[in-house]
């Protein structure tokens, strides 16, 4: 698996992407749903990844930048006939050693709540990432949480 920097030109990267912002329409609540469209994961404090099996795309993933020593994941998917291959692993790692690089203290990220949002739930807490508060410009409902992973 080769990570590196996601392609918007790419079919394949543009086709992970509306399967994800479709998925998370389809399992949040209306007005609950925080997933970056292509126009936001182009911003200067957003880096967009890709990882990939040779010519097969794998994953995809993003670091915003909150702060100088703060990054949120953003955009986490991998291909539905890929999961449990280790590409969200691999993607999860390079995005914290990204953060690591740039000298964040602290990564956070926001997701939802129920079945479909579990197996990304257990992968950030087998890295470490804890419960914690929301943050940001996020506020607390029922449906989302919040998670946070010290690099310190």
């Amino acid at each position: 698996m080769i990570v590196r920097p996601g392609d918007f030109a790419d079919p394949q990267v543009l086709d992970l992407l509306r399967v994800h912002l479709q998925g998370m329409l389809e399992t949040s609540p209306p007005g609950h749903s925080f997933a970056l469209d292509l126009s936001g994961l182009q911003r200067p404090d957003v880096t967009f990844l890709s990882v990939w099996d040779r010519e097969t795309l794998l994953g995809i993933g993003a670091l915003k930048e909150l702060a100088p020593d703060h990054g949120e994941l953003k955009s986490m998917r991998t291909r539905t006939d890929r999961l449990r291959s280790g590409a969200a692993t691999a993607m999860l790692n390079a995005l914290l050693n990204l953060a690591r690089e740039r000298g964040y203290r602290r990564v956070s990220l926001e997701t939802g709540t129920g079945p479909a949002f579990e197996p990304a739930l257990a992968l950030y807490r087998k890295h470490g990432f804890r419960d914690g508060e929301a943050f940001a410009d996020y506020v607390r409902s029922d449906f989302n949480q919040f998670l946070h992973l010290d690099l310190g």
